[in-house]
Formats: structure tokens, C-alpha cells, sequence
């Protein structure tokens, strides 16, 4: 985990990959979970014994944005922000769900910094590239601009 103290200190990391989270293995019941949450219920997530007959790798498939929420959970892996009061998701510029990820898969995240724009003297938006992957598979799952605000 990189530690970085306050927001000059985040603005000196512009163009560096900031780390790469832990592995996290996505079980059914998480998928399940999301399903309930969202009110996603599609069979392709949920089915397992259809899956193993109609998927390819019959395995049910983990919703796309499932894997994009989990950006934040790598991050808070990735990244030890001090000096800094709070951090609001601001948003997102641009996602791709470039290649499934199967219940049972290992996904981990990639974060790179590629602007830090000051809105305000205690405060910066931060656009992160953020890259999760699929352990054995070779394109990514999904990549994302991340945008962030953060204020000391």
C-alpha cells in the first residue's frame, strides 16, 4: 500500500501507477448479493446450472457493474490518503467491460494517476485510470476513469 501525505504530495504522483490491490476471488453468493441489491436478474449471474449448460466455461458471469464498483475497494488497497479530510466519487469519464469475469475468477485492480487538477486551494479532482483484471485472462475485465475529489 502506498502512503501519501496531503494533496501536494497526491499532485507529485500525476502520470505514476499508484499500486496494484490484493487478489479477490468473487463467489456466487456475492453475485447473488449484487443481483438482490441492483435488481439484476438475469440468469446469465444467477443460474447456475444453466450456465454450466449454455455459458461458455459454464460458469455464471459476474455483472459488469459489480466488477466496475469494485474500483473502490481496490483503491482503499491501493492507496492510504493522510493529511486529507474527505474523498467523494465524483464520477466516471469513460468504462469498458472488455472480457467477462466468472463467478469463482480472481480479480484485482491497477491504478494509475493521470490528472490532478486544484478546484479549490484545500481541494483536487483526481482522474485515476483504473484497470481490473481477471487472473489467467489476458485483456482486462474492465477499465475505467475514475474521478475523485479529495480535500485536506
Amino acid at each position: 500500500m502506498r502512503v501519501v501525505n496531503g494533496l501536494t504530495e497526491i499532485e507529485q504522483l500525476v502520470g505514476s501507477e499508484l499500486g496494484t490491490s490484493g487478489w479477490l476471488r468473487i463467489t456466487q453468493e456475492m453475485v447473488n448479493t449484487f443481483s438482490d441489491v441492483t435488481g439484476d436478474p438475469q440468469w446469465i449471474h444467477l443460474d447456475v446450472e444453466r450456465a454450466s449448460r449454455e455459458l461458455p466455461g459454464g460458469r455464471p458471469i459476474v455483472q459488469g457493474f459489480f466488477t466496475l464498483s469494485l474500483v473502490v475497494r481496490f483503491r482503499n488497497e491501493i492507496l492510504d490518503l493522510r493529511g486529507v479530510t474527505r474523498t467523494i466519487n465524483y464520477g466516471l469519464n469513460r468504462v469498458r467491460f472488455i472480457s467477462p469475469v466468472a463467478v469463482g475468477m480472481r480479480v484485482r485492480g491497477r491504478e494509475t494517476l493521470v490528472s490532478a487538477e486544484r478546484v479549490a486551494p484545500d481541494a483536487l479532482r483526481l482522474i485515476s485510470k483504473c484497470v481490473v483484471s481477471a487472473e489467467g485472462v489476458d485483456k482486462p475485465a474492465c477499465v475505467a476513469e475514475f474521478v475523485t475529489l479529495v480535500y485536506e
